[in-house]
């Protein structure tokens, strides 16, 4: 890693795990801005964020195996140039169609270029050497997500909403320059020539539409025949994905994995902490703006403690799950988050910072830390480590499947209209009705914990020991040494 061909593989890399990681962090904070100037409702601002989260969430297994098969580097690059082309349309879109075509774009980008940024470190360095790479790209990756939020509300604030998207591409150019000059091409030896599961993929990532389209468009359309037939037709192509899943000898999603009861235990859980945290950073960010009156900069920055303290603990939390087991850090980790999220009910008009917002994020950053590093140490430590990938990418799919699911839901089980974000006193009434149900999601999922997480958390450590994402873990890659 102190060569300079072993720098420049973690530039790249950096740059463009980074690219994905500031896109998740800023856009929550610019959606006001784009409601008002694209003069949209609130279903614009749940696609804005979901359109990216479908395609991502939908391909990121697929992707993870593209670049296996056919080169990561090859893989990656394109990714890099698919989400900076998705950045610029962004940037550059003249309505709100334009914006959810585009953010589909990004996420298909980043379903290609995120599972490939842990597999190039481990292709290019020595296992000697990896841990300590793993750790330097982790690392900066938090201190992204970290100056993420400061940027974002700057640019929103400074020259506008749309520079959110527009700095990805000098960002990409930059990465794809290195990647091709600096960066050498590898594959995974054990990958087959099998067809691409590319129909399950498809399926799943109708599904998640279908689906995330009934719950977004419900408030506005009530149950209409639109409405209702997507819903029911998500609920078909669920059965088909599942269906033929099973039949395949050689799919995307392996039945058998979950034949493991404690992984099948930790997808739960994974499922209803990252629920509630897509949930959370979605509506915070909105609520400091619309009812606290914070600029896009205060509410950025104001959200900061959440990423900071996962940043400088969460290896230490991992180190602590391996010594003492799972179970009571994943039952004590959501009850924290659970707390800060109730917490949050004392944030409204006028708050102030110090004694409303800062206890409730500190309260569920300690809560995250908990129990984030301990989660995905747990998915890794509960399959065979030759499918420690595997397990990681069905996990990390699980999460923001899950975040997707949550932005569409909520504002319709909270009683949100259309035209909240616009008033104050409304959407300050439905925060107050989302807060408790995303602890509950917590509450649930500390109880599943509870009852069925009792291994030891020995087995297959994480080797992406500081994570600071907050809609989904850090997938792990797979270890040719197995």
């Amino acid at each position: 890693m102190r060569t300079g061909p072993g720098r420049w593989v973690l530039l790249t890399t950096v740059l463009g795990s980074g690219m994905a990681l500031l896109d998740s962090t800023v856009v929550n904070v610019a959606l006001p801005h784009i409601g008002t100037d694209l003069d949209t409702d609130m279903a614009v601002l749940q696609w804005t964020v979901n359109a990216y989260m479908l395609t991502l969430a939908g391909l990121i297994l697929l992707g993870g195996a593209l670049g296996d098969r056919y080169g990561r580097r090859k893989v990656f690059v394109t990714g890099v140039v698919w989400f900076a082309a998705g950045s610029l349309l962004c940037g550059l879109a003249p309505d709100a169609g334009v914006l959810i075509a585009a953010r589909a774009l990004q996420g298909i980008g980043g379903a290609l270029l995120t599972p490939g940024s842990l597999a190039i470190i481990q292709a290019g360095f020595h296992p000697d050497d990896r841990a300590r790479a793993v750790g330097v790209w982790s690392g900066l990756g938090g201190v992204g997500a970290a100056v993420g939020p400061f940027l974002g509300g700057w640019l929103v604030d400074g020259p506008g909403w749309r520079w959110v998207f527009l700095i990805n591409v000098p960002l990409a150019a930059l990465c794809v320059t290195v990647a091709l000059r600096h960066v050498p091409e590898s594959k995974d030896p054990r990958t087959h020539t099998a067809p691409f599961d590319v129909m399950g993929a498809a399926l799943g990532a109708l599904t998640l539409a279908l689906v995330t389209y009934a719950l977004i468009e419900a408030p506005g359309q009530g149950s209409s025949g639109l409405v209702v037939g997507a819903g029911v037709a998500g609920l078909g192509t669920g059965a088909a994905f599942v269906r033929r899943e099973r039949r395949l000898p050689d799919p995307m999603l392996p039945p058998d994995v979950f034949h493991s009861r404690i992984f099948t235990a930790v997808n739960v859980v994974t499922v209803c902490v990252y629920a509630a945290f897509g949930g959370f950073f979605f509506l915070a960010a909105l609520q400091l703006q619309v009812v606290a009156g914070y600029s896009a900069l205060g509410a950025g920055a104001a959200l900061l403690p959440t990423t900071v303290l996962m940043l400088l603990l969460s290896a230490r939390s991992g180190e602590l799950g391996q010594r003492i087991g799972p179970r009571i850090p994943l039952t004590v980790g959501p009850l924290l988050c659970a707390a800060g999220m109730l917490l949050m009910l004392r944030v409204g008009e006028h708050a102030a910072y110090v004694r409303d917002v800062l206890p409730a994020l500190v309260v569920l950053g300690l809560g995250m830390v908990t129990l984030v590093a301990p989660l995905t140490a747990t998915v890794l430590a509960s399959v065979d480590e030759g499918r420690a990938g595997l397990a990681s990418g069905i996990n990390n799919a699980a999460a923001r499947a899950a975040g997707l699911i949550a932005v569409a839901a909520l504002p319709l089980a909270a009683g949100m209209g259309p035209e909240a974000y616009r008033s104050a006193a409304e959407f300050g009434a439905t925060f107050r009705r989302a807060m408790p149900m995303c602890a509950g999601a917590l509450v649930l999922a500390s109880a599943v914990a509870f009852l069925t997480v009792r291994r030891p958390g020995a087995g297959v450590a994480p080797e992406c020991r500081m994570q600071a994402g907050v809609t989904g873990p850090a997938i792990e890659p797979n270890h040719p040494d197995a």
